[in-house]
């Protein structure tokens, strides 16, 4: 200004009990094309009453990680009572779990490693001799992807003898794992594998046939 006094801005006026202006929408593009609210479970069934799974989830949540990590036998015991066909000597790590036992079959001999999930809507069967390794997840559920109502779709995984699932592996439903193959750590198995190969990758694929000496160590 003219006589040397500091130029101020206007002060703007505001009303403290206005409301406070809407922060804009997220953009989160299109609207949906599937509608949740619709789901449904076409065919599927559990299999027992409700307080049964209610029960079954309670022991499995308390009694299984209280069970000392070689107490096998009483874990094996736990899963027969709700339903499970379990083989004799068969290995079973406290933090296993089971959706629902009475949908599950494990052969004689086969080892079932820490984190490992049977997520058992449909059958999950394991052969005798079987090694499922820790946090591998055997999973017989999902959705059918071109339904607007989402859709469960299940379907049975078997796993034959002498096979082993290493480490940190997916198994999508409706898998069948041929005899004594091995799947390679982290693997993502979506259809079936053969006898006696090893494979590896996600998608899983075959690599190589997997070689067995047949001196067994006395």
């Amino acid at each position: 200004m003219a006589d040397g006094m500091p130029q101020t801005s206007p002060q703007t006026s505001h009303d403290p009990l206005s409301a406070p202006s809407s922060p804009p929408e997220p953009d989160f593009g299109p609207p949906s094309l599937v509608d949740l609210r619709r789901y449904y479970q076409p065919g599927f069934e559990v299999g027992r009453p409700k307080w049964v799974v209610m029960v079954w989830w309670l022991v499995q949540a308390v009694v299984f990680p209280l069970t000392l990590h070689t107490a096998h036998g009483p874990r094996c015991a736990l899963l027969r009572l709700f339903g499970a066909k379990i083989g004799k000597d068969v290995v079973i790590r406290p933090s296993a779990r089971f959706t629902y036992p009475w949908k599950v079959e494990i052969g004689d001999y086969s080892w079932v490693g820490e984190d490992v999930t049977f997520y058992s809507l449909a059958p999950i069967r394991l052969g005798q001799h079987c090694v499922v390794s820790q946090k591998s997840y055997l999973c017989t559920g999902s959705h059918d992807p071109s339904d607007p109502c989402f859709a469960l779709m299940t379907a049975p995984i078997v796993i034959e003898n002498g096979a082993w699932v290493a480490t940190d592996c997916f198994i999508a439903p409706g898998v069948k794992i041929g005899a004594n193959a091995l799947i390679g750590a982290r693997s993502s198995v979506f259809k079936d594998m053969p006898a006696q190969h090893i494979c590896v990758g996600s998608p899983c694929r075959p690599q190589k046939v997997r070689v067995i000496t047949s001196d067994v160590p006395g």
